[in-house]
């Protein structure tokens, strides 16, 4: 990267948590520039989070913010959006009519009529379209997804994923000091799935790219513990794939003593591999038969860790990182798009548009099953 591209922001002001990682994920590479954000609903917070991080264009309103910043010559390259849910689709509409690159929270979307549309004007526009599933960005992540793909564990034959928090084992939404609670548990403003949008999709997202496995079908119970909750807060799910693989997920937000306890495991005929989120710098090789390797972020030789790996061994690389890969990936796609040259292979394992539409499939899957008392459903594509 020459110079650091412009970056926009819808959502995230004061107050907002996932706002701020989004800002610091954008400039620990010096990718990218925050330049322009409309970043809030409140007109007099959006100006006063404006103010607090030293912003000169500031907006009341996204669809100003799109008209306007489509038409500047200094104009933003890339917009990211970090609002609830429920704005995904309107706002990367809005921008990408004006022409600009999307950066995207996940879910991608509330619906998977809203999410193909999206990936249809992203195909349209010519544009890139990133989503930010954060686990991808870490290097043992990406690690994984070589071995597998260079058949190091032979033929996948299991997969299982699981993520447990334990932040909503209480009805935390109700008393009001917790914003994100609050929108999050809002079926208006998340859509249907709640754990299931929330972390779900994570899990999901995260199996697939490993293994390189997407299941033809599942079946599914989501679940709400903590009474007159109105989303989910706890789903389950057995997998079938096309080639004889099986699976299994589960995702929790009401698992009391949990924190972020994101685990993947993936067994093939020939060894497994083991990845805990909570100890990122560390994957577990087992071959067939042999004795369990441990294998740390800075000493695989792997072109992918090396391509997301930025300080030495034995200095722990965590969350922040592995989220500001994915801005590093999209900077380098988008540079690569605007200069009409293709992008660098390294980039290639962000996640996109597509894997957002995927994860849409998994949720109307998911929902469609438990409905109908957990019964086999086909994921359609």
């Amino acid at each position: 990267m020459t110079q650091r591209l412009r970056l926009g922001m819808v959502g995230g002001g004061e107050g907002a948590f996932i706002g701020a990682v989004h800002r610091i994920a954008a400039r620990l590479d010096d990718a990218f520039e925050l330049v322009a954000g409309a970043l809030s609903s409140d007109p007099v917070r959006a100006q006063l989070s404006a103010e607090a991080l030293g912003l000169t264009r500031s907006y009341a309103d996204w669809r100003e913010m799109a008209r306007v910043e489509g038409t500047l010559g200094d104009g933003i390259d890339a917009v990211a959006i970090v609002t609830p849910n429920h704005l995904h689709a309107p706002v990367a509409h809005a921008f990408m009519d004006a022409g600009i690159h999307v950066i995207c929270d996940k879910p991608l979307a509330v619906s998977l009529a809203e999410g193909e549309a999206l990936a249809q004007h992203a195909r349209e526009a010519g544009l890139v379209f990133a989503l930010t599933h954060t686990y991808s960005g870490y290097p043992l992540v990406r690690h994984a997804r070589e071995m597998v793909a260079a058949g190091e564990i032979g033929e996948v034959r299991i997969v299982q994923v699981e993520y447990a928090q334990d932040w909503l084992a209480t009805p935390v939404e109700r008393d009001g000091t917790n914003r994100q609670a609050g929108w999050r548990t809002d079926p208006a403003l998340a859509g249907p799935a709640g754990c299931l949008g929330d972390i779900g999709t994570h899990a999901y997202q995260l199996a697939a790219f490993v293994s390189g496995l997407v299941p033809d079908a599942l079946a599914a119970e989501v679940h709400t513990f903590v009474p007159g909750r109105r989303v989910d807060d706890h789903v389950q799910a057995m997998l079938r794939y096309a080639g004889g693989a099986r699976g299994m997920l589960w995702a929790s937000q009401v698992a009391s003593g949990a924190e972020n306890a994101l685990r993947l495991r993936v067994y093939g005929t020939k060894g497994g591999l083991a990845f805990d989120q909570e100890e990122p710098n560390v994957l577990w090789f087992t071959p067939q038969g042999g004795e369990a390797q441990r294998l740390t972020r800075a000493r695989v030789s792997g072109a992918a860790a090396r391509h997301a790996t930025r300080v030495p061994a034995g200095h722990p690389e965590g969350y922040l990182e592995a989220f500001a890969q994915l801005y590093r990936d999209a900077a380098a796609q988008i540079a690569a798009r605007e200069a009409g040259v293709a992008a660098p292979p390294e980039s290639h394992m962000l996640t996109t548009v597509d894997d957002g539409v995927e994860g849409l499939r998994f949720i109307a899957a998911v929902l469609a099953s438990s409905a109908a008392d957990g019964a086999w459903q086909q994921i359609a594509r």
